[in-house]
């Protein structure tokens, strides 16, 4: 890279920097400057007078922020060291599908990869305080769609977020995370482990320079960039006002498909789901619904029955069948296979521990993915 592309990016960073700098202000500074590094150059009243900075004060400050070129200077340089890269608009890997956007990042800090282009990408979205149904609806689909090649873009979140990229990762697929805070900042902390693995099995992905801390206004901002990413958003889960439905509206307005996964009507998380197919979204009933109108051709492999047929017993086969994805109490499993609750617990702690059977809350259980 020459030099004066080197210097373009470097003056681009310390510009997003500045505290309050948008996406769509940070580009037209640069359009009106005729480069990035000249927006160095330019007064703040200048492009005040341009109606780029709407108040004295935003102009004041613009000129005030000249003085912290250097630490900025100092802090894209450290970038590389920290294993993180800046992927500016201007560059041949940023991603093309946000460049459709109206507001589409500047720039891009990455930890990893970025999606690759000619491969299907799917959002997984939904509420954080999702139910075990929820969650395993979430990573049941997205490892399906990640066994058929289906790339899977969510946000870290807790709950369906979550579900989707353990999914993903569990079926040997690439998934991304976009982030509402730095990327070298883990939020929640309780995904640690997730945030480590899709860092090496995909890519940690922010508009958000490092250290910047995961501040409320952050999230709906960051949500564009998820929609903007994928074919399709599939929504598993959502209160009737969530940020999921707000998701789910930037996806339309940049012409995706949208996908919602039906519920009961009495159920507040589904709610926000039949809403949106009341509204026009596609019934998300299963992963191969969506793989044939992606175009994809997939044979499930019914992987749980093969290993149930060879390695239950009679009382253990009695039990699963009588477990749904819904959460069923212990008791009610023993009176449906006709066992003692005793019995029952003990077989229920056998298929736990073999990932047939999974313990939600106290004595609840839902059945295991497999």
């Amino acid at each position: 890279m020459g030099t004066g592309e080197e210097l373009e990016r470097l003056f681009l960073h310390w510009l997003i920097r500045m505290e309050g700098m948008g996406a769509v202000t940070v580009k037209r500074i640069g359009a009106f400057a005729g480069s990035y590094r000249n927006a160095y150059y330019i007064e703040g009243m200048e492009l005040q007078k341009a109606g780029i900075l709407k108040t004295e004060e935003s102009s004041i400050r613009y000129d005030a922020w000249k003085k912290e070129f250097y630490p900025m200077e100092e802090e894209y340089y450290r970038l590389e060291e920290k294993g993180i890269r800046f992927i500016t608009h201007l560059d041949p890997d940023y991603p093309s599908r946000l460049l459709s956007m109206y507001d589409f990042p500047a720039a891009l800090y990455v930890k990893g990869d970025l999606p690759k282009e000619d491969e299907p990408a799917a959002a997984i979205i939904g509420a954080r305080e999702c139910t075990a149904y929820g969650r395993q609806t979430a990573e049941h689909m997205a490892k399906e769609l990640a066994e058929a090649g289906v790339t899977i873009i969510s946000g870290l979140a807790r709950g369906i977020d979550g579900a989707g990229h353990k999914g993903a990762l569990d079926g040997g697929g690439k998934t991304f995370a976009v982030l509402g805070c730095g990327v070298n900042i883990c939020y929640p902390r309780s995904n640690y482990s997730l945030y480590t693995q899709i860092g090496e099995q995909g890519g940690l992905i922010s508009e958000y320079p490092p250290d910047t801390p995961p501040l409320a206004r952050n999230f709906p901002m960051r949500n564009r960039i998820i929609s903007g990413l994928s074919d399709a958003v599939l929504v598993i889960e959502a209160r009737k006002k969530s940020g999921s439905l707000i998701t789910a509206q930037t996806g339309l307005d940049q012409g995706k498909d949208i996908y919602a996964v039906p519920g009961r009507i009495t159920d507040s998380l589904s709610e926000g789901c039949n809403q949106l197919i009341a509204s026009g979204a596609f019934v998300l009933l299963s992963a191969e619904n969506l793989l044939e109108s992606m175009g994809i051709s997939y044979k499930k492999k019914d992987r749980a029955g093969e290993k149930i047929e060879k390695g239950l017993a009679k009382r253990e086969k009695m039990v699963y069948s009588c477990l749904d994805s819904e959460p069923l109490h212990a008791e009610e499993i023993a009176a449906r296979a006709g066992l003692s609750v005793s019995q029952s617990m003990d077989v229920l702690l056998t298929l736990e521990l073999e990932g047939y059977a999974v313990r939600t809350t106290g004595l609840y259980y839902v059945r295991g993915d497999l």
